[in-house]
Parts: structure tokens; C-alpha cells; sequence
């Protein structure tokens, strides 16, 4: 299983790391891997790097769009797609200061779907030290 944190960059932090997105995705590991006596300057940079998402306009728009093309089910605040063409199962969370998804695969159909709502959305995953920005993922897709 794959986890992968979504965060959205503030237009002036992807504009600074364009040609070194390898030390974007380490300082917010270094973030995301602090202890708890170190929160408050965790905090600090994390609110720095990032903007505030938009929880409910991202559920809404996600669950009005979603519902209507794909096999997808929300329940309470986890949106789960289980695309049996793909064999992929993935579930999102959106919280006002991230986003996570989880998957049975390397890949996740909701990259797509979020990639289309703002152009500074950072993925991570910390396990496998994968990153990268999804409006790169508009020009594979």
C-alpha cells in the first residue's frame, strides 16, 4: 500500500525549488519526521512552504464530479475509489492543511481528478521517497 501526502506549495516556494524539487521533498520530510519537542518549528516552516486548502470546496467539487463518471462512494470524509478496470482501490482524506491517499497501487486516478482543481499540489511519499508536482501529471496523462 501506498500513502502519499498532497500539499499545496505556495506559488513562490515552486517557483524557487523548479529545478530542485529533490529539496522541497526533503525539507518536508525533515517536517514530517520531527519529534514532538520540535513542533511548534515544524509548524512554523510547514505554514511558510504551504497555503491553506480548501477543505469543503475540494469535497464538494470532488464528490459532485467523481459521483457522476466513475465507480466512487463517500463515506463521512473519505472519498474511495475502487476502479475495478484499473484494479485500483484508493481512499482520500482532505484536511484543510493537506490531502492523503492511499492506494493499492503505484498510481492513484484521484492525481488526475486533483491536478485539474490548482497547479501547486506537491506529492510525497515519505516511504518511498517518491515527489513530484501533479500538473506534471497533465502531461502523461
Amino acid at each position: 500500500m501506498r500513502v502519499f501526502y498532497v500539499f499545496k506549495i505556495k506559488e513562490e516556494f515552486k517557483y524557487l525549488y523548479k529545478n530542485n524539487y529533490s529539496s522541497l521533498y526533503n525539507l518536508l520530510k525533515h517536517i514530517y519526521y520531527l519529534g514532538k519537542e520540535d513542533y511548534n518549528y515544524g509548524e512554523n516552516i510547514f505554514y511558510q512552504l504551504t497555503d491553506k486548502i480548501d477543505k469543503s470546496l475540494y469535497d464538494r467539487t470532488l464528490f459532485i464530479k467523481l459521483h457522476k463518471e466513475i465507480p466512487y462512494s463517500k463515506r463521512n470524509d473519505i472519498h474511495i475509489m475502487n476502479n475495478l478496470y484499473r484494479d485500483e482501490v484508493s481512499r482520500l482524506i482532505i484536511k484543510n492543511s493537506y490531502m492523503k491517499i492511499e492506494s493499492e497501487s503505484s498510481y492513484s486516478s484521484f492525481f488526475g481528478y486533483l491536478s485539474n482543481l490548482d497547479d501547486n499540489f506537491f506529492v510525497c511519499d515519505f516511504t518511498y521517497s517518491d515527489f513530484f508536482f501533479l500538473d506534471g501529471i497533465k502531461t502523461l496523462v
